[in-house]
């Protein structure tokens, strides 16, 4: 297991990769032919699958739980969930994945990891719509120098799979403008369900993009528009919230562009990630995110957003 042990070395190198339109993704296999992804930073730990214990009422997915350095914390199959093909090994559940995001913690079980991988995240495409079944749970492909494809996983579908939405409780109207609107980007169906709800709550309109690039493409379209009509776009949108991790431009790039643009100035820019540590917030201020809000908590988000809108 030193392989694995040594996979995760070097972390505080991988913040430097904001702004760099770069991640890195570790990969490993379900016992079928397939490659699955996923990012480093929601990593904690890769090992050999302890002794688990089985819980009476576990939700689908859930083999049971382990005790992890004093800390009880449930353990998922994959396969469950992903895996398109017989698996062509019956032990598929030997390694499990130690993953920390959206205020979570929980082990992935799988067949094998492989390595980590630097990408281009222009080279991360969407999915396309023909993978029908899977593609809720795939957020993103890409291809390796040897022409194999790697699916990353959406995996804050998959938890929330596994533990329920959250429910969106009762906020209150924020006093807005009825001109004005917000813009949001987020790769993942889950979380833009989520903030479509929050949003709607608050009663403030919006536009919306589902990857960095899509959420550049417009934002520029809404600049050029107001510029045309002459009017400041700071008076119409009030705020940019990006997700971090995105196919084809990530939310660090796409802060850069926006804040490096005259057009947008005075307009902030919220990071919504489900990446909730230290370092993923420091990445945000080094490329002049607003505020940091980690996924997903409505009432913290709302809380973040509200008086933004309302300055």
């Amino acid at each position: 297991m030193t392989q694995q042990a040594n996979l995760l070395d070097s972390v505080d190198a991988r913040t430097k990769l904001a702004g760099s339109n770069k991640m890195e993704i570790l990969l490993f296999t379900l016992g079928t032919r397939e490659i699955f992804g996923i990012n480093v930073f929601k990593v904690r730990e890769v090992s050999q699958t302890p002794k688990i214990t089985k819980t009476p009422n576990m939700p689908h997915g859930v083999e049971g739980v382990i005790s992890l350095r004093g800390n009880i914390i449930p353990v998922i199959a994959l396969s469950r969930f992903v895996a398109t093909q017989e698996p062509t090994d019956a032990d598929t559940t030997s390694t499990m994945i130690v993953t920390e995001f959206s205020k979570h913690t929980q082990a992935f079980l799988v067949h094998d990891v492989d390595r980590i991988i630097r990408v281009d995240w222009d080279k991360v495409r969407a999915p396309e719509t023909m993978l029908a079944g899977n593609q809720a749970l795939i957020t993103a492909i890409t291809e390796l120098p040897d022409g194999k494809l790697v699916s990353i996983l959406d995996v804050e579908q998959i938890l929330s799979t596994v533990i329920g939405e959250p429910v969106i409780p009762e906020l209150p109207k924020a006093a807005l403008d009825p001109d004005t609107f917000m813009f949001f980007v987020d790769d993942s169906m889950v979380a833009r369900k989520e903030i479509v709800g929050v949003l709607d709550k608050i009663g403030i309109k919006y536009y919306q993009a589902n990857n960095g690039k899509e959420a550049w493409d417009k934002l520029q379209n809404l600049a050029n528009r107001a510029a045309h009509d002459g009017e400041r776009l700071k008076d119409k949108l009030k705020m940019v919230l990006v997700d971090a991790e995105m196919p084809e431009m990530d939310g660090y790039v796409l802060t850069k562009y926006i804040k490096s643009d005259h057009r947008f100035q005075g307009i902030p820019v919220v990071m919504h990630s489900s990446l909730s540590s230290n370092a993923n917030r420091a990445m945000g201020s080094s490329v002049g995110v607003d505020a940091y809000v980690a996924k997903f908590d409505p009432l913290i988000l709302a809380d973040t957003l509200t008086p933004l809108l309302v300055s």
